[in-house]
């Protein structure tokens, strides 16, 4: 038995990173799922690994039909909708808040707060009807704490923290819970998405940022795409049946503040300054 055993599952931003980890995920715990992502030949290949009751979908989330189709897909392929992950994402508008094009700040907006919107408008239309229901959508630490990313980023995913609390308010009176994930840096392609690179050099470069990744928290490895699946798959899971409103950190303790190592490090400057500041001290008396 899979702890998603004859669930319907969406997945938005499935084609590569967290949302095809996930979908993997997912699909061997039992869902059955509609997968989707503005590269259709990567939905196509994953539908293809994956098997089974598994469906791919051209899906831009910055536009509206595209997202209602996928939940009316669901409904119309499965019978119902269980979950939706709000997964899909992007690094958005770059530089200093001075030189903000005002066409890139529309389009991260869209695509990192908009869509999640949208995202819980189309799933809660079907749920309601059910009465139940879970959706999940991929916020980030930058959320809640400064230089960890982008300006527009991070403030996209504060907002999709508040929109998860109080959606959740809502909705869970309809037997619906409204849960996000946090997640610190995880070696993705959406590094290399940024800076332009073609799919196979930002896949590469995930690779390589894992080097970086493994120091910057007290944990000492790289977050892993599966490392967020896990969260969402808990989520997703009757497992997390009273678990509503919540915005769960995965993040290795990055966002608890300096490491102890550092803090020891510290400490040990501070103890070998104060004997001199002393010494200096007594002598000029």
């Amino acid at each position: 038995m899979g702890k998603l055993d004859g669930k319907v599952v969406v997945i938005t931003g499935a084609t590569s990173g967290i949302g095809a980890e996930t979908a993997r995920l997912f699909a061997k715990e039992g869902a059955r799922l509609i997968i989707g992502g503005r590269r259709e030949h990567l939905a196509q290949q994953l539908a293809g690994e994956l098997g089974g009751a598994v469906i791919p979908v051209r899906m831009d989330v910055s536009k509206e039909p595209d997202i209602a189709e996928a939940i009316d897909l669901a409904v119309r392929s499965f019978g119902r909708l269980d979950c939706l992950f709000n997964n899909a994402g992007s690094a958005g508008v770059l530089g200093p808040i001075d030189q903000t094009p005002s066409e890139e700040l529309d389009d991260t907006i869209s695509v990192l707060f908009r869509s999640v919107v949208l995202g819980i408008k189309h799933a809660a239309r079907v749920m309601k009807a059910q009465q139940s229901g879970t959706i999940i959508s991929t916020a980030s630490v930058a959320g809640f704490f400064t230089g960890y990313a982008p300006h527009v980023y991070s403030a996209c995913k504060a907002a999709v923290i508040q929109l998860t609390r109080s959606a959740a308010t809502e909705l869970g009176e309809q037997g619906i819970r409204v849960n996000c994930i946090c997640p610190g840096p995880i070696a993705t392609p959406i590094f290399g998405s940024a800076f332009g690179l073609p799919a196979d050099q930002a896949e590469d470069l995930a690779q390589k940022l894992k080097a970086v990744f493994e120091t910057v928290q007290p944990i000492k490895r790289a977050g892993e795409s599966l490392d967020v699946a896990q969260a969402a798959l808990w989520l997703a899971s009757d497992d997390s049946a009273f678990i509503n409103g919540h915005a769960m950190v995965v993040d290795g303790g990055l966002s608890l503040g300096q490491s102890w190592s550092g803090f020891q490090e510290y400490l040990g400057r501070l103890i070998s300054f104060a004997p001199q500041q002393a010494s200096q001290s007594s002598s000029a008396g």
